[in-house]
């Protein structure tokens, strides 16, 4: 158990460091900004350990892993994944594309929670939220095309000091890009297996694995991307990754997984964890508005929050399970 998390930190780490290097090197030789980069390519890489959970155990009928690994991912990935990195190199929102996709992910989170309400997702929520990634996927890459042939935007991508570590060619930088987009999940995979098996053996529910565990480990690679790039100060490449990689979980994810098998909303989610989402995206909002940072208090109170929200998640599972028996 202890074996396999370990080894899954050093493959995230290691094939983390790829992404950004990959994905950096492709935004500078295509000319365009590495936010919308993070956007597409780290996101959707980022992403499909998210992906492949959640398709497993809706398929097996744990509902509560399947939407709660996405939706704690979510919460993960804007209170932890943004918050510890900006403790370390603050994060700047001053480009135009973060308030543009802020603004997506936040409609992206209130949609998703409308059709929770249902109390299902359907096939027709899935395939409204996957048309609705398509159109969002179409407009990046719309954008990123005008930002490369004519005026480029605010802040293009500048060349890391004296361009160390990056790939030179083509050849290099597609090897990058899928030894990133390869590696992480399998580092995820041995995380998350080694920590359930953990977690079950403490009593934990499902829900509460879902919601804490797995979502925490699937949340992993944005986390490994996103230090890795504020180490080397590609901020935007931090937030481009987790504003995508949120519209992919929301979009995407849930949109293929509801095509695939319809999945249960368990009412605890309805009622304390889709709204403790929806504040976490709401909290992005006033720093991409505003154009400021994410300064290095403002990391703490993220990451300080979702201390806080694993601990009453955890409490609310102990009480819950109490009652119960």
């Amino acid at each position: 158990m202890y074996l396999s998390i370990i080894s899954g930190f050093v493959i995230l780490l290691f094939c983390g460091d790829l992404l950004v290097r990959g994905a950096v090197a492709l935004a500078l030789k295509l000319g365009i900004p590495s936010i919308l980069v993070g956007l597409t390519v780290v996101a959707f890489g980022t992403s499909a350990p998210e992906l492949v959970v959640a398709i497993r155990a809706a398929l097996s009928g744990a509902s509560g892993i399947a939407i709660g690994n996405v939706v704690g991912s979510n919460i993960a990935n804007v209170l932890f994944v943004l918050g510890l990195p900006a403790m370390i190199y603050p994060t700047v929102c001053d480009q135009l594309s973060v308030r543009q996709n802020t603004i997506f992910m936040v409609i992206a989170t209130i949609i998703f929670i409308v059709f929770c309400f249902f109390g299902q997702l359907n096939f027709w929520h899935g395939l409204i939220l996957f048309v609705l990634v398509l159109g969002f996927l179409g407009y990046v890459a719309s954008h990123a095309a005008s930002s490369a042939n004519g005026a480029p935007l605010e802040h293009e991508l500048d060349q890391p000091d004296g361009g160390s570590g990056l790939p030179p060619n083509g050849w290099l930088i597609t090897i990058f890009l899928l030894a990133g987009v390869f590696g992480l999940p399998l580092g995820a995979h041995f995380v998350v297996d080694g920590g359930t098996e953990i977690a079950r053996n403490f009593g934990v529910s499902n829900s509460a694995i879902g919601l804490s565990l797995i979502a925490f480990g699937t949340s992993l690679p944005e986390l490994a991307t996103t230090m890795i790039a504020a180490f080397r100060r590609h901020a935007d490449m931090a937030i481009g990754n987790v504003l995508g990689s949120n519209l992919f979980n929301l979009l995407g994810i849930m949109g293929i997984t509801a095509m695939v098998t319809p999945i249960d909303v368990p009412a605890s989610f309805i009622h304390f964890d889709l709204w403790v989402m929806l504040i976490a995206a709401l909290l992005v909002l006033p720093f991409a508005m505003a154009r400021g940072t994410i300064t290095r208090s403002a990391g703490f109170f993220f990451v300080a929050g979702y201390v806080a929200y694993i601990y009453f998640l955890f409490v609310a599972d102990r009480a819950s399970a109490m009652h119960v028996g």
